[in-house]
């Protein structure tokens, strides 16, 4: 079943909600993309102000890379979601480490960025679990600095009793 909020079914066809539906796949990765490959699964600032920065700084960063690719895929006659945003991302890293223009080297960046393209993987069905446990500590609550003072005086928490 497909709840939806469009109420015409003479406006939208079975079939254009199906590949709409399909097409959810896509949002996930691009969401995965944005939190984990760009590194921006835990924020680090303290304030909600630097953290929407912080957020705005990483949309950037992943509009950056979806535009690389785009001019990629545009050059090699791809479609830009047969290219694979993690491989994009570890060259511009390097490439940019390097001191290399991309305006200079344009075409030498986006045919190592078409080089490497991901498998076609239609009606692709992934369980949402957690793959990796959590780490058996407690979170921290306090500033840093004073659970190493508590730790000094009173040790650490399995140490004591």
């Amino acid at each position: 079943m497909l709840v939806t909020t469009l109420l015409d079914h003479r406006q939208v066809s079975k079939d254009d909600l199906s590949a709409l539906y399909a097409r959810r796949w896509n949002v996930e990765l691009d969401l995965r993309n944005i939190k984990t490959t760009t590194g921006m699964d835990v924020l680090s600032c303290q304030t909600p102000q630097m953290n929407e920065k912080q957020l705005w700084v990483h949309l950037l960063a992943y509009n950056v890379i979806r535009l690389l690719m785009a001019q990629a895929a545009c050059n090699a006659g791809v479609d830009p979601r047969e290219l694979s945003f993690k491989h994009t991302v570890q060259l511009w890293t390097q490439w940019v480490s390097r001191g290399l223009s991309a305006a200079k080297d344009c075409g030498r960046l986006f045919t190592l960025i078409a080089q490497c393209r991901v498998g076609n993987r239609p009606a692709r069905i992934e369980p949402r679990m957690r793959k990796r446990r959590p780490k058996p500590y407690p979170w921290l609550k306090i500033p840093r600095a004073q659970a190493r003072r508590k730790i000094e005086l009173h040790g650490h928490a399995w140490e004591t009793k």
